[in-house]
């Protein structure tokens, strides 16, 4: 069976993000106002192949383990569907 894992990767809130920073700072100089703050993170579309459910959620959660997020520094979200 074919599987979509949707996968968002963003800093841990005690890490500071120079990048979320930066951004709110260009917002403010555009006159954009009211921004509290702004985190900067990852999108992963990943299209997998799998023999059920759970085992694309663990082949997702493996990836994002081993490869897509810092898990010391970053957390991550991943929703698995089937298509």
């Amino acid at each position: 069976m074919k599987f979509i894992a949707e996968i968002d990767v963003m800093p841990l809130k005690e890490i500071l993000d120079p990048q979320g920073k930066a951004v709110k700072l260009g917002l403010s100089n555009l006159g954009i106002t009211g921004v509290q703050d702004v985190r900067i993170g990852k999108h992963i579309v990943l299209e997998l192949e799998a023999q059920n459910q759970s085992e694309a959620e663990s082949k997702a959660d493996g990836a994002c383990k081993k490869l897509l997020a810092n898990v010391i520094m970053e957390g991550y979200k991943c929703t698995v569907k089937s298509i």
